[in-house]
């Protein structure tokens, strides 16, 4: 059997420990990188099987590394997981390489059950239940910040000024999470 390696892209370096545990006692290789720079210093030594990536990363999208990840290798299968779902961000990822895109909390099983609906090793899930909950108007200023922003390669100055909105305005809005 081969090792499996895996990228976990997690600005929380608690959440990312242990989620990197639970992965090894799996028995895959797990390499940690919180940022954008150390995606790209992580793959410069090895190009992952497997990589989860945070959207959130401290002020930055982590939308960015799942472009770079796809990039080194189309076949690495990426999973986004993050506290901020929304439609526009999930289609975005998966525009850019991710192979699914989960909510958090989502622990090791859910992940893992992820990478095997991107393998192929299970069907797509035609019985998951349509959500019956109405956008709420926070989710979808949300969903409009970030669709701006990844159409403009997450330039923060240049999604503000399409949107109408100081900068600093933008920046304080990407660091609060929407109200659900």
């Amino acid at each position: 059997m081969t090792e499996k390696h895996l990228l976990i892209v997690e600005d929380d370096a608690a959440l990312a420990k242990t989620l990197g545990r639970s992965f090894e006692r799996r028995g895959y290789s797990v390499e940690l990188a919180s940022d954008q720079a150390g995606v790209e210093a992580a793959l410069a030594k090895r190009t992952p099987d497997y990589a989860v990536v945070d959207l959130k990363l401290g002020a930055t999208s982590g939308l960015v590394c799942v472009q770079a990840i796809h990039a080194q290798d189309a076949r690495t299968r990426i999973v986004v997981l993050t506290g901020y779902a929304s439609i526009a961000t999930a289609v975005e990822a998966i525009k850019l390489g991710a192979s699914n895109y989960l909510p958090k909390p989502s622990d090791t099983d859910d992940i893992e059950a992820a990478f095997a609906k991107a393998e192929g090793g299970a069907a797509g899930d035609v019985a998951t239940p349509l959500g019956k909950r109405p956008t709420s108007i926070k989710t979808l200023e949300w969903e409009r910040i970030h669709q701006t922003l990844a159409e403009n390669n997450f330039n923060i100055s240049e999604t503000a000024r399409q949107l109408g909105m100081h900068r600093r305005t933008l920046a304080r809005k990407l660091e609060k999470q929407p109200i659900k």
